[in-house]
């Protein structure tokens, strides 16, 4: 087994991972900043569900052409801290051009622009961070946590920022606590809370305006030569590895599960607003984002246990109970969609969702495929979870909530969520049925959770 984790406190105590941390920070908050409310802005814009599906489809198509193209040219051209930095500046930009765009060409080109400088930015801060760290089973958790910890950090200014501050000013508070009191409790609802969520791009874009100065000061690391850098068509290499009866399946159902998670996100923001009397659970607007930032904070605790629990329940039943983490999630949401409580603490499922599915299936991947093929292998699976699912959810759950489950501006959520509650049970089944890896010979171990990667 690899050496004991040291302390967070000890692995920060070096200028250079102190600067990888902040990096990771910004990295993440920009893109947790605009993600989670995004989905409730969009119809507030009067958008169809397909222009809806398009807007939404700019970062996971990215995250495709990063695959084949972006990261690769990035790599082999450019200083990784410089493109860093221009990327931000204008990505950063255009994430500000989308806070006061309200016609669809121009929002999906400025969110177009901004996903196809950002994605890529995702693995040159990996590989900047690789870079400069000695041992990076031991560091790069520390530093990649960063990461989550920025996820988290981007929810809680809309606690000050989705406020009806007219009620505020009716209530008169006196006193700095009774002020305080008053503006928790007083979030924005209804027509004004989604025209207020234009504020979570002006906060990405200032964040990533932020991060592009901040790229400047990174230790300097400069363009890989072509022989360093993967090969141009690794992902067809890549393909082969689905004639393996398990890895097709795993593939197969990864897939299924980001389309679950992407679902979580799509529905999520606008069902916690919802008002009890229209069927939710009536979440004031200031308190949506960071109500869902706990399935983060849940994240970081469950990745510290994944370890212990791949050894004891092993790798199928670990990622089966990833996937039911969503059937629970999901049933909670459509048998008490207007209990507050449920429905806040049934968001601490998402570090189960997270931890045991995707980071086992990374983790899976490292353990069971030779070292010139698993960068390739990671490539196909990152290629379900941040492409194809994402799509799939994004065409998809526009078309379901608006055409399919809404009637006279009603939505039947009890009906809405059991689609992805049965889905997940059918998706646990097969692959507790389907999924049969070969045993890992003794001296074969898996890489630490930490090493793993992050599908938000």
């Amino acid at each position: 087994m690899p050496e004991r984790q040291p302390k967070l406190a000890a692995l920060m105590s070096s200028p250079v991972r102190l600067k990888l941390f902040g990096m990771m920070v910004l990295e993440f908050a920009i893109w947790g900043a605009w993600l989670p409310l995004i989905y409730s802005y969009l119809p507030s814009l009067g958008f169809s569900p397909l222009q809806q599906s398009w807007i939404l489809n700019a970062f996971p198509l990215a995250a495709i052409v990063g695959m084949f193209f972006s990261n690769q040219f990035a790599d082999r051209n450019f200083a990784a801290e410089r493109f860093l930095a221009f990327s931000h500046l204008v990505g950063g930009l255009a994430m500000l051009g989308l806070a006061f765009t309200k016609s669809f060409w121009p929002f999906f080109l400025l969110m177009l622009v901004h996903c196809l400088l950002y994605v890529p930015t995702i693995s040159i801060c990996n590989s900047i961070a690789f870079a400069h760290i000695k041992d990076p089973q031991r560091e790069f958790g520390p530093v990649r946590m960063g990461g989550t910890i920025g996820w988290v950090l981007a929810a809680w200014p809309f606690t000050f920022i989705l406020v009806d501050w007219e009620a505020v000013r009716a209530a008169q508070p006196k006193g700095w606590i009774e002020w305080l009191s008053t503006v928790l409790g007083h979030g924005l609802t209804g027509p004004e809370l989604f025209q207020a969520i234009r504020s979570t791009f002006i906060v990405a874009g200032v964040t990533s305006l932020v991060l592009a100065a901040y790229s400047l000061t990174l230790p300097h690391t400069p363009p890989k030569k072509a022989a360093e850098t993967a090969d141009r068509l690794a992902w067809l290499k890549a393909m082969r590895l689905l004639r393996k009866p398990y890895v097709l399946v795993l593939w197969l159902v990864t897939f299924v599960d980001a389309f679950l998670l992407y679902a979580y996100f799509n529905w999520t923001g606008l069902f916690l607003a919802t008002e009890p009397q229209q069927g939710g659970p009536g979440i004031p607007g200031n308190w949506i984002m960071p109500v869902m930032s706990i399935g983060q904070v849940m994240e970081i605790l469950t990745m510290l246990i994944l370890g212990v629990t791949l050894k004891r329940l092993g790798w199928r039943t670990t990622m089966v109970l990833g996937i039911l983490g969503h059937t629970a999630r999901f049933a909670v949401y459509a048998f008490f969609p207007q209990n507050q409580v449920f429905i806040i603490l049934v968001q601490m499922l998402h570090g189960i969702c997270y931890a045991f599915f995707f980071a086992t299936v990374y983790i899976f991947v490292d353990a069971y495929f030779p070292k010139d093929s698993r960068a390739s292998a990671q490539g196909l699976f990152n290629m379900m979870i941040f492409g194809f699912g994402n799509i799939a959810a994004n065409f998809v759950c526009p078309w379901l909530r608006q055409e399919v489950f809404t009637r006279d501006g009603l939505t039947d959520y009890r009906a809405m969520f059991l689609v992805p509650t049965v889905i997940s049970v059918l998706a646990a089944g097969a692959l507790a049925l389907l999924f049969r890896p070969p045993a890992l010979p003794p001296a074969e171990e898996a890489t630490p959770p930490e090493a793993a990667g992050r599908a938000t």
